[in-house]
């Protein structure tokens, strides 16, 4: 197929969200840029947004530039930024001068992408998901990946539309069933945990109280947040079984975690999405 764009007319893209271990998704939509495979719907939530965004943008080779080599910048992650501003990333930079000064974003590819991009994001007083679309964010694209990437506690809430939204992955870390509600019953899930992996109760709930009081519906998403993530995950692996789902994940428990700043360990991991994509090549392509 290499050489000609294959469309996967009635199957969705889901991917998972976290952090720097989002490379892992990277790397697998590099080999899918790579071979012109193309889906019509995507949809992602936090880091898998972010990199969904240059896939969709078909800028080759940008994730990693973005991910991994500027990284070790401390303007992108690192302590001073959690001083400075109270946040571990450093959103403005990633989020506005990236994709505007260092490495332009193609936006007038994006949006004469025909495939639709869903966004998930969790709206702090509800503690409910909130999907955007191509027509709710408009031109507003960065601003929703940064919403849908702002983790608890290291980043600053973001106001869109009479709404106070957060991190994606709080409200539904693997939006598989959004694929599914929006009319695609097929889709290709791309996961940064390993098979098997199950997360347990946070321990430190009374921090969210103190940190959200206002937002109640935040505090219990947060608390629920691991019986979502629990409940997702078997409801892919049956779906797997019955043939609507199709897994690519890592097979061993990862070495990166959420704020890496190791560009070694993040290329290592982005080469492994990469080769397990190039492995599910023709499996996607006959399903």
């Amino acid at each position: 197929m290499r050489g000609r764009s294959s469309v996967m007319n009635d199957i969705g893209l889901v991917l998972e969200g976290g952090g720097m271990r989002g490379v892992y998704t990277a790397g697998v939509l590099e080999y899918f840029l790579e071979q012109e495979i193309n889906f019509p719907y995507v949809i992602g939530v936090s880091a898998g947004a972010g990199v969904a965004a240059s896939y969709l943008s078909k800028q080759k080779g940008r994730n990693k530039i973005v991910n991994i080599e500027y990284v070790s910048d401390p303007r992108y992650i690192s302590w001073r930024n959690f001083i400075k501003s109270r946040q571990f990333f450093g959103m403005d930079f990633i989020f506005d001068e990236i994709p505007n000064k260092y490495v332009p974003y193609h936006f007038d590819e994006f949006y004469g992408n025909h495939a639709e991009f869903v966004i998930g994001t969790t709206d702090c007083q509800t503690g409910e998901p909130v999907y955007f679309g191509k027509k709710d964010y408009g031109e507003d694209l960065l601003k929703i990946v940064r919403a849908s990437s702002s983790l608890p506690f290291i980043a600053p809430e973001v106001h869109f539309k009479n709404r106070i939204l957060l991190d994606g992955g709080i409200s539904d870390p693997i939006p598989i069933k959004k694929a599914q509600n929006d009319g695609f019953n097929r889709s290709v899930v791309i996961l940064t945990r390993n098979k098997g992996y199950r997360k347990k109760p946070s321990k430190f709930h009374f921090l969210v109280k103190r940190k959200y009081p206002q937002y109640d519906g935040l505090q219990q998403a947060l608390a629920s947040r691991y019986q979502k993530y629990n409940d997702t995950v078997r409801y892919l692996e049956e779906e797997e079984r019955n043939g609507r789902v199709l897994i690519i994940q890592p097979l061993e428990p990862l070495e990166v975690g959420r704020m890496e700043r190791d560009p070694n360990k993040l290329e290592k991991l982005y080469l492994q999405g990469f080769e397990d994509a190039k492995r599910y090549r023709d499996r996607i392509l006959n399903w």
